[in-house]
């Protein structure tokens, strides 16, 4: 498929900013992107689609979602507005492990029925790129089943889809050694083999798994040629993030409780670093200190962390703006730690950016300015979004 695209008052690709662009693409990437009035002879006489005049953003990129789950936790939610404590409700066999009982519970069909329906919320919004996690099932089998209905996701959606298995929490009833060992020998091996998922990662954290464990696990995946990631430093400070650094995960997510010197590991490592606004705020933990993390030379990535618990969250837009207002990043840097930059955290360099070469994958704001829907707080300017260079929405 040939196509240009003009009639674009304003592109952030994200880095560069363009007036009047335009873009061709062709079998689904972008060949050309500059001025409309610098575009070549040779594709004046594609077929056009003109944008009427509006602002063009690129697909955006959720790094990290657990977007397949059953059930709810208003209660929970509602509990800690009351002032009750996550951990505590955690140790208290709730949060997680209510999440855990509900999606055993649920069929794959209602699993999928239910994610499919989620993943069209982020849609609408611009994401074209969606991380999904397991980490609800725990077992062998339920954790199978929800990567299953993850594959199915990325088979049927039109988004692109990145399944990861995540070790979430230990199993209620079980010896921690054990668990780690059935994880390490027996469900990563299995993952590898039938190729559902492409990363590991683990909830390295207080009420979770230790960082030895972390570290236990991590290796066996990456010996099973899995990439790794971490949850790091959202409850306690563990050196998840140095952890991390340290193996070459993609990323270092969460980061509420990480130090200067866990930034400047991942910096050096190359690492990227995620902030998940949703849980930092949801929960009231310290927000992470974006600005610091961005100017120390870390890789900025910003997702929703979107889960029934701490991050009931399906906003990027809001994920963005919360990260500009209390993490001090501009709205140009925020964008692009929603996109290009969230590309790197699932090892892509081929996305989140309007680039030769790039997938095609782009937003188009209803509105002639490109940013216009970092500044309307709730309330979302998106016209359309197209995947691959064709309309998804």
């Amino acid at each position: 498929m040939k196509q240009v695209f003009t009639g674009i008052s304003e592109l952030f690709t994200p880095k560069e900013r363009l007036e009047q662009a335009a873009l061709a693409v062709q079998d689904g990437r972008f060949v050309w992107v500059g001025t409309e009035s610098s575009l070549p002879d040779d594709y004046r006489s594609w077929p056009r689609t003109d944008l009427g005049g509006r602002g063009v953003v690129p697909g955006l990129v959720d790094a990290h979602t657990h977007l397949v789950y059953g059930g709810e936790r208003l209660a929970e939610y509602l509990q800690r507005a009351r002032g009750e404590n996550y951990e505590a409700i955690l140790a208290a066999g709730g949060g997680i492990y209510a999440t855990v009982r509900a999606t055993d519970a649920a069929s794959e069909e209602e699993l999928y029925e239910l994610a499919r329906a989620r993943a069209h919320i982020f849609l609408a919004q611009g994401v074209t790129t969606l991380e999904i996690k397991s980490g609800y099932g725990l077992l062998p089998e339920a954790e199978l089943k929800m990567l299953r209905v993850i594959r199915r996701l990325g088979e049927t959606l039109p988004q692109r889809i990145f399944p990861t298995l995540l070790a979430h929490v230990v199993p209620q009833g079980w010896e921690r050694e054990k668990y780690v060992q059935m994880f390490t020998d027996e469900l990563i091996p299995e993952v590898a083999r039938t190729g559902l998922a492409e990363a590991v990662d683990v909830f390295c954290d207080q009420g979770a798994f230790t960082l030895e464990e972390t570290r236990a696990i991590l290796e066996a995946a990456l010996v099973h040629g899995l990439r790794v990631k971490l949850h790091a430093e959202q409850l306690a400070h563990t050196g998840a993030t140095r952890l991390a650094a340290e193996l070459g995960a993609l990323s270092a997510d969460h980061l509420e409780q990480a130090t200067p010197e866990d930034w400047q590991a991942l910096a050096q490592s190359g690492t990227v670093g995620t902030v998940l606004p949703g849980a930092a705020v949801i929960l009231r933990k310290p927000f992470p200190n974006a600005r610091a993390m961005w100017d120390a030379g870390v890789k900025v990535v910003i997702a929703s962390d979107h889960n029934p618990g701490s991050s009931p969250l399906f906003s990027p837009w809001l994920a963005m703006q919360l990260t500009m207002s209390l993490g001090n990043l501009s709205a140009e840097e925020a964008l692009l730690a929603h996109s290009e930059n969230a590309a790197l955290a699932l090892g892509r360099k081929d996305l989140g950016k309007i680039a030769v070469g790039a997938r095609a994958d782009f937003v188009v704001v209803a509105s002639a300015h490109a940013l216009e829907a970092l500044y309307r707080w709730g309330h979302l300017p998106i016209h359309s979004v197209f995947v691959a260079g064709a309309p998804a929405l």
